[in-house]
């Protein structure tokens, strides 16, 4: 959450050099190669034939909705919608993604949860009322919406391939395919690259090594270990992540009322890892009647 928390101050970095495709192609090149770098380091293989052919299609869905598709709407989007509307439309997508893992993957629908999403996505929307300007626009909105649905399809998709492959070659297959479907904005990227400063450039590098290549990795790792939905309410974590990060590192102060939203962010998350408590009358009922 840390680090997908610093990528917002990243994009709004780089993007004053770069347009939304060619960051997108950029971050995601910039992470294939770090992951194959990683791969060769471990001596990871790519998938086996078994393998894809098993897992193939909600592989080949989590690459074009959550690296390609996202990326491309987000970035898109945050031309259009300031920064606090599209923190509370973007956050949409933990909601989706427990329905569709209740749904799709039989995670069910726990009381704690939607409680716990309920609370932080009130904060969101406290964040996103404190800063807002007031500009979006509804092709931003929309925009912003069909990121948050790529998002929780492609987190949904990624949990079914976890049965078969490593957190490892789904973050890189992804990346790849994710590349593949940006490869139409490569001559803009060409272009832009030539009159990039410095910093944005690295702020380019450490998009795709950080935030894309260690963040999912540690992502998947999580993921394969915990519900859906309950992992997705750490989420919420990310929008106070990147107004502190963004006070630190660009000096922009939040609003007072920020801060309320950021607390009710962590109430919400911690409501939601809670874990259902057994009833003690169930097991009095087991015990045995002659003590």
């Amino acid at each position: 959450m840390l680090l997908w928390g610093s990528a917002f101050v990243g994009i709004r970095s780089a993007g004053r050099s770069f347009s939304p495709g060619a960051l997108s192609l950029a971050r995601l090149s910039v992470a294939v190669v770090a992951l194959a770098l990683l791969g060769l380091v471990r001596g990871d293989r790519l998938p086996s034939r078994d393998a894809l052919r098993e897992v193939g299609l909600p592989l080949l869905f989590c690459g074009v909705l959550w690296f390609g598709a996202y990326n491309l709407a987000l970035n898109s989007g945050e031309r259009r919608v300031d920064a606090g509307t599209a923190a509370m439309l973007v956050n949409v997508g933990p909601i989706l993604i427990a329905v569709l893992a209740g749904l799709l993957l039989r995670e069910g629908f726990p009381r704690s949860l939607f409680a716990g999403l309920a609370v932080a996505f009130a904060g969101v929307i406290v964040i996103g009322v404190a800063s807002s300007t007031h500009s979006a626009t509804t092709t931003g909105v929309l925009l912003c919406l069909a990121a948050a649905f790529a998002y929780a399809g492609g987190v949904v998709a990624q949990k079914v391939v976890l049965r078969r492959l490593t957190p490892i070659q789904i973050v890189f297959c992804c990346a790849a395919i994710g590349a593949v479907v940006c490869i139409p904005f490569a001559p803009q990227l060409l272009r832009e690259l030539g009159s990039a400063p410095g910093g944005s450039i690295g702020w380019i590098a450490y998009l795709g090594i950080a935030p894309t290549a260690i963040g999912f990795i540690t992502w998947g790792f999580a993921l394969n270990r915990t519900d859906a939905g309950r992992l997705a309410a750490t989420t919420y974590l990310v929008p106070p992540v990147s107004v502190l990060l963004g006070w630190a590192w660009l000096g922009e102060s939040p609003a007072s009322l920020a801060y309320l939203g950021g607390a009710l962010c962590l109430a919400g998350v911690a409501v939601s890892r809670r874990r259902p408590v057994p009833s003690t009358q169930t097991s009095v009922s087991r015990a045995d009647p002659r003590g």
